[in-house]
């Protein structure tokens, strides 16, 4: 096995807004950066938590796709809420897309980037 990252990006999903990638590939593992409820062209979707968790989500499958997986093959996602009162409405969105119920930590932060509810990060296994 090789020691090199290797850095994903695609156009299908919002650029990075800041000195990061939208993930990298270390061997079989795939670590994403978090996704906020941006649209792939960058703009900020100012909406409810459920219309922002199916952006995110939206935005980890392509993320996800570009580097050869995809949301089944994810076994550890870290989920940030600017609210734990959201906690309900976000995991009813949620439960629709990580099916194989991956490991997962949910945690209250102060505030998210942009004025977000919520942040999602994972790490997958590439095909």
């Amino acid at each position: 096995m090789s020691n090199t990252i290797e850095i994903i990006h695609t156009n299908d999903a919002p650029a990075a807004i800041g000195p990061y990638s939208q993930a990298n590939i270390f061997e079989k593992l795939i670590f994403t950066s978090g996704q906020i409820p941006l649209l792939p062209n960058g703009e900020f979707l100012d909406s409810d938590i459920a219309t922002q968790t199916h952006q995110v989500c939206r935005n980890l499958q392509a993320v996800l796709e570009a580097a050869n997986s995809d949301l089944s093959r994810v076994i550890k996602v870290t989920v940030y809420l600017s609210d734990m009162n959201y906690f309900a409405d976000f995991n009813q969105v949620y439960a629709q897309y990580f099916i194989n119920k991956p490991s997962r930590s949910t945690v209250a932060v102060k505030e998210l980037p942009k004025g977000s509810k919520v942040e999602i990060e994972c790490i997958a296994i590439k095909r």
